[in-house]
């Protein structure tokens, strides 16, 4: 019984390891490439990196934003998007 008794305990602590860990990893992983795939032309946004721009291109896997008054543009992977600030729509409403 004692061996049945700590075999039930492991299955416990895997499903609670599972269920506080693994699964809200994977679901803030999907939100986030659902982010990077839903990128736009105007959107502003900051890198992993801290740099804050607005989107002036994108490509396959790379996305140009521009930076500061003197309009420097820069590449970027999608990857190395870390959060939209602002979306296109909403920066054309105001």
């Amino acid at each position: 019984m004692g061996t049945i008794g700590s075999l039930i305990i492991i299955v416990v602590m895997f499903v609670v390891l599972y269920f506080f860990m693994i699964r809200p990893q994977k679901k803030q992983e999907k939100e986030i490439a659902n982010m990077r795939n839903n990128l736009q032309v105007g959107d502003e946004v900051t890198t992993i990196g801290g740099i804050i721009g607005k989107i002036v291109s994108i490509k396959e896997e790379t996305v140009m934003i521009e930076t500061g008054h003197d309009r420097t543009k820069i590449r970027f992977l999608k990857s190395a998007i870390r959060s939209v600030d602002v979306h296109a729509e909403d920066a054309q409403e105001n």
